[in-house]
């Protein structure tokens, strides 16, 4: 995913910098070279032994080292990579920055390169939300300065809230996305995941049982692959990938918007479970029980978002569908193909005793007009990852 780059990567003084130790491993997993710099912060949370042991470099800790000056220069070191990442930005790095000091190893660099930079903030939540901490991003951001996280969750302080680092993996796809590193890098993918609510009162709703899981694998290995991903998703309860262009909608039609709205793409991927119908008559208050018996609904067919995009002034080069079925598979899928005139469709049983609605694998068929491909059972994010290759190959 990173073959080729060069990372230099800032290890601020947080707790938070152990996660670092995680965050080399992947980089290096992914094919990225990294530079370690440590802060003299950091030294008291992660050794330079350690840090230097799982990057395979040397550790660059002191801006007035003659032998690191002799070998290569400060100004030398702040170009050498492609992209420079911040982890953990502490509230004095971030205020630092914001404010163009140089007193270290580690803002000279960063005010001395040419390179896109990348922070993974980290602090109290009551330091996250001073409003110092507030302006200081505002700037940073205007300065072009990427930003990941932080999230929200328990932290070693013993507060709950906004302030903890964003996990490895996130800053690894954030990296990614920074880079546009891969094969599917400068290629513009659209993904439709989770189920759609169809409202009948303001309490009650339509839909179908979609955890939004595997639509969500989808759009996180297609960004790991490089693509721009427009991720538009009903109200599922698997969360968003981070690094994508998030829309968040509740119904059919406003999925439709949403997603006529992100065109053009290189490519779009309907793994969302979309209401067939909405209630036509709808109510604007909750509906009572009364001695008439139950309401009556009037159901009125809902847009068909994979037909009309296939069929779209601007259709993507690859539109992908989805067909979960109970019976009859893959003759069924070889219809919706035909029918809908996308490109390809995969295909799944969703039968109860498959345990595959709303579970971690899946077991799909790709149906394209050239055949069928089984699949065997595998985890989602496994099925994700080698549709995102197959999708790969034939933008190409």
């Amino acid at each position: 995913m990173l073959a080729g780059k060069r990372v230099t990567l800032i290890i601020g003084g947080g707790i938070a910098a152990y996660k670092c130790l995680d965050l080399i491993r992947q980089l290096r997993r992914a094919g990225a070279q990294v530079t370690p710099v440590l802060t003299r912060a950091a030294t008291e949370f992660v050794t330079p032994l350690s840090i230097a042991a799982l990057a395979g470099e040397q550790v660059y800790q002191h801006l007035f080292d003659l032998k690191d000056e002799a070998e290569m220069g400060h100004i030398q070191l702040s170009r050498q990579s492609d992209l420079l990442v911040v982890a953990p930005a502490t509230a004095n790095m971030m205020a630092k920055m914001a404010g163009g000091l140089a007193d270290d190893l580690a803002t000279t660099l960063l005010l001395a390169t040419d390179k896109p930079i990348l922070i993974a903030p980290a602090m109290n939540l009551r330091m996250w939300e001073h409003p110092a901490t507030q302006r200081n991003l505002a700037q940073l951001r205007a300065d072009g300065v990427g930003v990941i996280g932080p999230d929200s969750g328990d932290m070693a302080c013993g507060e709950f809230g906004p302030g903890r680092m964003s996990e490895p993996h996130a800053i690894l796809a954030a990296i990614a996305a920074k880079l546009r590193a891969g094969p599917l890098a400068g290629k513009r993918v659209l993904v439709t995941s989770g189920p759609t609510h169809e409202p009948i009162d303001p309490v009650r709703y339509i839909a179908n049982r979609s955890s939004g899981a595997q639509g969500a694998a989808i759009a996180a290995a297609l960004r790991d692959l490089g693509a721009e991903v427009v991720f538009v998703t009903g109200p599922a309860t698997a969360p968003a990938p981070e690094g994508v262009v998030l829309h968040k909608v509740e119904t059919a039609r406003e999925m439709l918007d949403a997603v006529e709205a992100a065109l053009p793409a290189d490519a779009a991927i309907f793994a969302a479970a979309v209401a067939d119908w909405r209630v036509e008559n709808s109510s604007h208050q909750k509906l009572k029980k009364t001695k008439h018996g139950a309401p009556e609904l009037i159901f009125a067919q809902n847009p068909d978002i994979l037909a009309t995009v296939a069929a779209h002034a601007v259709r993507p080069a690859l539109v992908v569908g989805f067909a979960a079925e109970t019976e009859q598979v893959i003759a069924h899928a070889q219809a919706k193909l035909a029918r809908k005139g996308c490109d390809w469709i995969v295909a799944n049983d969703v039968s109860p005793a498959t345990g595959i609605m709303g579970g971690a694998e899946n077991a799909v068929h790709l149906i394209t007009r050239d055949g069928v491909e089984d699949w065997p059972r595998m985890p989602k994010h496994e099925v994700a990852q080698r549709l995102a290759l197959r999708i790969a190959e034939a933008l190409r």
